[in-house]
């Protein structure tokens, strides 16, 4: 699996949402929007799991610098969370 980064969301686009346009590319594993749990609205990214690396690549050529609901996303390879 390959995780990717999904930058410049417009605040309505649901996990759902990011599901279904990233299927285009291939399998998705999971597609999650990250929520602010003070405001209970996006933060204005998310994460999707393509479950190869051929498909992420093809997801990265596919939707980085595209639309999606209205704004111009941004997609790339996640990189590991870092400890503090």
């Amino acid at each position: 699996m390959k995780k990717l980064f999904v930058g410049s969301l417009s605040w309505g686009t649901t996990d759902k949402a990011l599901e279904e346009a990233f299927s285009q590319a291939g399998k998705v594993e999971s597609a999650n929007v990250i929520i602010d749990r003070a405001t209970q609205r996006s933060k204005g990214f998310g994460f999707v799991e393509m479950s190869n690396d051929e498909e992420a690549k093809a997801a990265i050529e596919m939707f980085d610098g595209k639309e999606l609901d209205g704004r111009k996303i941004v997609v790339n390879e996640a990189r590991p969370k870092k400890e503090f």
